[in-house]
């Protein structure tokens, strides 16, 4: 049998660590921004990237959330994020090549 390969539509999501969400005082308002920053950059013809709640990563910083995606996750890289006004920078890094 042949494996069936899926591409989807949308950007690579953004993978959030529920943990760290939950644990430092800024994660409500980190993850408010974050969905929204994503719904401002996107264009008009495309979707926007999904911010996905994962289970924990691992790293563990007090009082910042550990934010990154399938290419960095495959390079070991995280982004730690204190303060919701850190967002916008956070997924510059996160896009760059």
């Amino acid at each position: 049998s042949k494996v069936s390969i899926a591409r989807s539509r949308r950007p690579a999501p953004i993978l959030v660590c529920k943990k760290c969400l939950k644990r430092c005082s800024n994660g409500p308002r980190i993850k408010r921004a974050l969905k929204a920053e994503l719904k401002h950059e996107r264009s008009d013809s495309s979707k926007q990237p999904r911010a996905v709640a994962t289970g924990c990563l691992g790293i563990c910083p007090k009082g910042a959330v550990v934010l990154t995606n399938g290419h960095r996750l495959r390079n070991g890289e995280f982004v730690l994020v204190a303060d919701r006004r850190e967002i916008r920078e956070a997924l510059g890094h996160l896009r760059a090549p």
